[in-house]
Order: C-alpha cells, then structure tokens, then sequence
C-alpha cells in the first residue's frame, strides 16, 4: 500500500496591527499592558475597516489586550465571523520598561537598547519576557492557528512589537529591529504562508 504525503497548502494571513493608543502617540512602551485605543486610534480603525471591508475573512484571531480585541469587534462588524482571543498573541511582557518612553530606554540604557535593534532573538527586557522564549510560543501556536481549511483569509489583530515577531515567524525570516515597531500601529499586510 503506498501512503500518499500531504502537499503543504498555502494559507493567507492578515495580519493587523490595532489602532493607537495613547501610549503608542506618546512613544511609550506599551508590551502587555491592557490599553485602549485612543480618539485617533478608534478613528484609524473605522479607515482600516472600510479598507477591509471586501475581503473574504473566515476567522479573525486577536490577542486578549484591549486595543486588539477593540480593533477586532469593529472589524466583526457585518461579517459574519466570531473573534476568538488567543493567549499566545499576548504581547511581549516588557517587565520594568513598561510605560516608560523609548528615547528614555535609549538614552539610560544603550547597551541593552542596541541589543534590541542588533540581535533582537537575544533580547530581554529587564524582569521581562526573553525575546526567544516569545518567538517559540509565537511559533507554536501560530502553526495550529493557520491549519483552518477552506479558501478564506485568517486575519490575526496583534499589537507590536509581538505583530512583529508573528510576521518574521509566518515569512520565515530573521527578526528586524524591534524599536522601530514597538508604537507601529492601524496598519495591516497579507501574508500567504504554508501550512504543513
């Protein structure tokens, strides 16, 4: 009896970035703090929404914090599609940085600052999440998320600098600069992956 392999199948991803917070527009670390979206972030989903609004989304996957399950239900909106919160796109734990400003990060901590934008697979926040240990359960369970049959697109809300993270794993690419997304926000990309 001869056993035929599964040929790996291609999946779509929209992957989506929330709108703004108030954290984001002041240039602060946000990480897994829970924060909504501010006036303009709620303004920038609506936008975001309508751009949207003709793709055929099967399921949307958000991460628990507030900004991405606000995007989520307004992206919801007149599809006929439920939001499912998913743990592992919790956004990456900053430890003792949370709330402060970047440029403060940069100018008192240089070493560990450089370390972020040089080798960010190495990273850790100070009493935060290493950056390797993020990227394995990133990688986990974004492998059983995009397994969905059918011909429709798989839409994860995620914050960065975590969206991030999520985007190197679903292209199969080397980790970038994490400053430069830690306050990226109501933006979105498709991304057509396999799934094994």
């Amino acid at each position: 009896m001869m056993l035929l392999s599964r040929a790996p199948q291609r999946a779509q991803v929209l992957l989506i970035r929330p709108g703004s917070t108030e954290f984001d527009e002041q240039g602060r670390i946000k990480g897994s703090l829970d924060i909504p979206l501010s006036k303009s972030g709620k303004r920038e989903v609506a936008s975001m929404a309508s751009e949207l609004s003709n793709l055929n989304v099967g399921v949307i996957y958000a991460s628990p914090c507030r900004s991405a399950q606000q995007t989520a239900k307004r992206l919801a909106e007149g599809r006929d599609v439920r939001v499912k919160t998913i743990e592992c796109l919790r956004n990456i734990d900053h430890g003792l940085w949370h709330g402060k400003l970047i440029e403060e990060v940069r100018r008192n901590q240089p070493r560990v600052y450089r370390a972020g934008q040089e080798s960010p697979d190495d990273f850790c926040p100070p009493e935060g999440e290493p950056i390797s240990m993020a990227k394995e359960r990133v990688r986990k369970g974004i492998r059983k998320l995009i397994r969905r049959p059918g011909g429709c697109v798989i839409a994860m809300i995620v914050p960065d600098p975590l969206a991030t993270l999520v985007e190197s794993c679903l292209r199969g690419e080397q980790l970038s600069n994490l400053w430069q997304a830690e306050t990226r926000a109501a933006d979105w990309t498709l991304i057509e992956t396999t799934t094994a």
